[in-house]
């Protein structure tokens, strides 16, 4: 297991800035994910680690070494790619042991390696067939051996999930967060799909204009985003704007159109001062709906649409200011008239003040 460290990394293409002064670190053995819109950096940033291109400013460190300048063969990392890039005329043994042949590494050793690598993955007993004989999950699977069976330092991922349905995904997400966790492989992820990062990875880095917005663990991001940015790219969330009435370190009480609410300031480096603009963020299943009105934190309106999708219900919640959208688990319609005012409702700690 190795760390893996970016220090004030800065690319450029002609006069577009794709990476802007990026520095964080991966710890030995973590499976670290970056996140964001389309055209924030996140690629880029992988090819600079991977060595596919060289950055014009910066440094990238696996432990001690500085592997900025370094070819992407002398790195050691294995890839996998969003196109599994399999040669359709080998078996899948010969796709999986291609880089060891590569490598000069002598033919007994190439043949143990193989079957641990495929073993590891549960495709040994399709070590003959041919990669059109498999399934795309079966393909993918089959990426991953030959990523592993060089012992990479890091493994590096850039989307490789996109190209299966939703149940192989759910199938390859568990693969992949065991493989790497057998293997203490330090692994850095690339997606656009939120539900991969939050049920695979370690921590996330959050990029925006090839900037890192925030890091943090799933859960951290998910409840605690740190700008407006990030609670609109990881999940569903509710915005609503309004002033600050009062603060103390790590909260706030804000007046908006829909009521007063308490809420959690959740930047370290943002202490807002009353009569400033703000927005609250909440997530559409911290709201819970009340006949009678509580105390703080709720908005008087009624039921508009409402969805059921089995496990959950969705709402929208209609008030004069605003529409909410909220969830509701394990719902009963028929609790819910739409005829009658209601209130929408959320725990001080489930409100998020953020910068407008």
């Amino acid at each position: 297991m190795i760390s893996i460290s970016v220090e004030n990394l800065v690319k450029k293409f002609d006069e577009n800035v794709a990476l802007n002064g990026v520095t964080f670190r991966i710890e030995p053995g973590e499976i670290f994910f970056l996140l964001g819109p389309s055209g924030c950096g996140k690629t880029t940033l992988l090819r600079n680690i991977a060595g596919f291109y060289i950055p014009d400013s910066g440094r990238i460190l696996f432990g001690e070494d500085d592997v900025t300048r370094l070819p992407p063969h002398k790195r050691n990392t294995g890839m996998m790619f969003q196109s599994y890039a399999l040669w359709p005329h080998l078996t899948v043994a010969q796709n999986v042991g291609f880089g060891l042949v590569e490598r000069k590494i002598p033919r007994a050793e190439i043949t143990g390696r193989v079957a641990s690598a495929l073993e590891s993955v549960k495709m040994a007993p399709y070590a003959a067939r041919r990669i059109a004989q498999l399934s795309g999950g079966q393909q993918q699977r089959v990426a991953l051996a030959r990523a592993l069976v060089i012992r990479p330092r890091a493994l590096l991922l850039d989307e490789p999930l996109s190209n299966l349905d939703a149940k192989l995904r759910l199938e390859m997400r568990i693969e992949i967060r065991r493989v790497c966790k057998e293997y203490g492989l330090t692994a850095i992820y690339v997606t656009h799909d939120q539900k991969e990062a939050l049920s695979i990875s370690d921590r996330m880095a959050i990029l925006d204009g090839g900037r890192i917005a925030q890091i943090g663990g799933p859960q951290a991001v998910y409840r605690r985003p740190q700008s407006k940015t990030v609670a609109d790219f990881i999940g569903e969330t509710n915005f609503i704007e309004g002033k600050i009435l009062e603060s103390q370190p790590g909260s706030a009480r804000v007046e908006t159109p829909l009521g007063v609410f308490d809420g959690i300031v959740s930047d370290p480096g943002w202490q807002p001062k009353p009569g400033e603009s703000a927005t609250l963020s909440v997530r559409p299943e911290c709201w819970r709906i009340e006949t009678a009105r509580p105390t703080r934190n709720a908005a008087a309106g009624r039921i508009g649409e409402s969805i059921y999708l089995g496990e959950v219900a969705q709402y929208q919640f209609d008030t004069p200011a605003a529409s909410l959208k909220i969830l509701e688990l394990n719902p009963d319609l028929a609790r819910r008239p739409q005829d009658r005012e209601l209130y929408a409702t959320a725990d001080p700690d489930d409100v998020v003040i953020l910068r407008k």
